[in-house]
Parts: structure tokens; C-alpha cells; sequence
């Protein structure tokens, strides 16, 4: 019969005395973090009977931290599936306690965000959000930072300057790689349309930047239409989508190039399907996946959600940690591409 590890084969294990892991079995906060890690860890490997119980207690060690997030609008799959990664990912954190608060914008108008922010800056340590790049934004951001609370860009970037970093894609290296794949796959040359959310948002701005630099630059045979605004909601892209196929005989394609993506698909599975049409789009969706396997679309490019908020928590730690930053940063992580023969 296999001898049940004891306290002695733990401390051995982990490196430490019999009474730290003492300690730490009983929950005590005389025991640094990184120990009581190393024990729990140590604990696993050796199946020590009570590694589960030491778990639990070496929580109570830990800090805790109540972050906030405010998102897009609830009805979109992409933001549902945000939220869920955004809960495991603060569950999962090993260096803290956390309460998330997850908020969805009821609007993008810049004062709904403002009212969002102002009422969760005063219930959570840190904050990560998606809003546009307005003046009574930033005004907001800034006084939070002057109270300590950081604030943090998801997806598009705003507040400049006074946010505490931003997270997300290089938003115009998307829009060159979106061109890119237009210019290779294009039957012939002709118009593309763009569709953004509105023109106060930073990255759909970025893309579509990205988008008409690689045309000039290597396509010039492709003209990109005047831009239209689709305020990241179904039936505006689905209607946006629909006047396009209509007015343009010499349409070769288009590029969602922020939200709405549902509304375009339903357009485009309405019109499009005798044209021949290149459609590109961002993020994964059910809808976006099926449009993908019915070779609807072309291409969907796609934030990694799971990296992005696991991320996001190592970062919004050390911003209650150590206090806010000298020099607002970026992190870009890679994007996903999603073709019709990989989903």
C-alpha cells in the first residue's frame, strides 16, 4: 500500500518549512503569495490529500480586486462571448481575488459611456472599456486616473494620453491584410465598399486607413468607395449593405470593417449571391462561421479573446499594484483569420 504523502513530503516538495505549509493549510497571511502558490502547486504534484482545501485557504491570502468592464451592445454573440472569457479569465487569476462587473453600453453616444464610467469608477479598483475617442471621454478617464482608478482601451483605442494602455489588434495592419486578401482573390477590379461603426471610433478608423493605404499603394486598380457608417447595429448594416449591392454595378466586394456583421451577411445572402461578391469581416461569430462554410464571405478576422482578458487581468493588476503608468502603452496581440476551408 502506497504511503499517503505527509506535511514533511509537502515541505520538501515545496522548498519550505513544515511550518509554512502549516500556514498555509490553515490560511493564515503571514505566508508571501508566491509561497503559498509554490505549496498549492507542490501539494498537486504529490497528491497530498488536502491540496484541494490548501487551495481554497491560499485564496483568502490573496488580495481582492473588483474590476469593471463596460462593452458593446448585449445583442451581439462577439460581446456575449467577450464577457463569458472576460469572467473565467478574472476567475482564473492566480495573483488575486476578483469580482467582475461586467456592464454593456446601452449606446455609443459618448455621454451614456460617460454616466457608465463615472458609476463604475466609484465601485471598482480598475476599469477596461470600449468607447469612442471623444473629448468628454477622455475628461472622464482623466479625472479617474487622478483618483487612482486606471482605465484601460479594449479593440479601439481612446484618451490618449491619459488611458492607462490599450489592448487589442494593430487595427491598421488588419485593414492592410483585409485589402490584401481583396487585391488576391478579386476576379476583376472594380469598387469595394467600406462600412465602419462611426467616426469616432479609432479602430474601425485604423482599418480602413490600412484598407485604402494598400490599395493606393498596390492595387490601384480597385477604387474604395466613400466610407458609410453602419453605428455598429444590425439593421443599419443590413440596410448600409443592401444600398451598396444595389447602387454599385461594378461592385466587387465589401469589408465590414467594425460591428454589424449580421447585417451584412443578411444583405448579402438576400442580393449578393448572384454577384459573386468578396465580403470581408471581422470577428467569429455563429452567423459570421456560417456565412464562412456557405463561401458567403471570404475572410473573417478575429480578436483572441482567451489571451486578450488573460492579459488584460496581469495587467490590470499590476495598475492597482503599482499604481498607474508614467507612459500610456499598447499591446497588440496577433489576430485570427478565418478562411472557408479552416473553420
Amino acid at each position: 500500500m502506497t504511503k499517503r504523502p505527509t506535511i514533511a513530503d509537502l515541505a520538501r516538495e515545496a522548498g519550505v518549512s513544515v511550518a509554512t505549509v502549516d500556514r498555509v493549510l490553515n490560511g493564515r497571511r503571514l505566508v508571501r503569495e508566491q509561497t503559498a502558490r509554490r505549496v498549492c502547486e507542490a501539494a498537486r504534484v504529490i497528491g497530498y490529500n488536502a491540496a484541494g482545501l490548501m487551495q481554497q485557504r491560499a485564496q483568502r491570502i490573496l488580495p481582492e480586486y473588483r474590476l469593471g468592464f463596460i462593452l458593446g451592445m448585449p445583442a451581439e454573440h462577439f460581446y456575449q462571448d467577450f464577457a463569458r472569457e472576460i469572467k473565467a479569465a478574472v476567475s482564473a487569476a492566480q495573483s488575486f481575488r476578483g469580482i467582475p462587473v461586467v456592464e454593456f453600453a446601452p449606446s455609443h453616444r459618448p455621454g451614456d459611456l460617460v454616466e457608465l464610467l463615472e458609476d463604475m469608477g466609484a465601485r471598482c479598483h480598475a476599469i477596461a472599456m470600449m468607447a469612442p475617442d471623444h473629448p468628454t471621454v477622455t475628461a472622464a478617464v482623466e479625472e479617474l486616473k487622478s483618483n487612482g482608478t486606471p482605465v484601460f482601451s479594449l479593440l479601439s483605442d481612446f484618451a490618449a494620453g491619459v488611458r492607462e494602455g490599450y489592448l487589442g489588434l494593430n487595427n491598421r495592419k488588419v485593414g492592410r491584410t483585409a485589402a490584401w486578401m481583396f487585391s488576391k482573390v478579386a476576379k476583376r477590379p472594380g469598387k469595394v465598399a467600406v462600412l465602419v461603426v462611426s467616426h469616432r471610433f479609432q479602430g474601425p478608423e485604423l482599418r480602413e486607413t490600412g484598407f485604402r493605404s494598400y490599395f493606393r499603394e498596390k492595387a490601384p486598380m480597385f477604387e474604395v468607395l466613400d466610407t458609410r457608417v453602419n453605428l455598429d447595429t444590425r439593421q443599419t448594416t443590413y440596410e448600409a449593405t443592401l444600398d451598396v449591392i444595389q447602387r454599385e454595378s461594378e461592385l466587387v466586394g465589401l469589408y465590414v470593417a467594425g460591428g454589424g456583421t449580421e447585417g451584412a451577411i443578411a444583405a448579402l445572402r438576400e442580393e449578393g449571391d448572384g454577384r459573386n461578391l468578396l465580403a470581408i469581416v471581422n470577428e467569429i461569430t455563429p452567423e459570421s462561421r456560417a456565412a464562412l462554410a456557405d463561401d458567403l464571405i471570404t475572410m473573417a478576422v478575429a480578436t483572441p479573446l482567451r489571451p486578450l482578458c488573460q492579459e488584460l487581468m496581469t495587467l490590470m493588476a499590476r495598475a492597482i499594484e503599482t499604481g498607474t503608468a508614467e507612459a500610456p502603452w499598447q499591446t497588440f496581440l496577433p489576430f485570427e483569420i478565418y478562411l472557408p476551408e479552416n473553420i
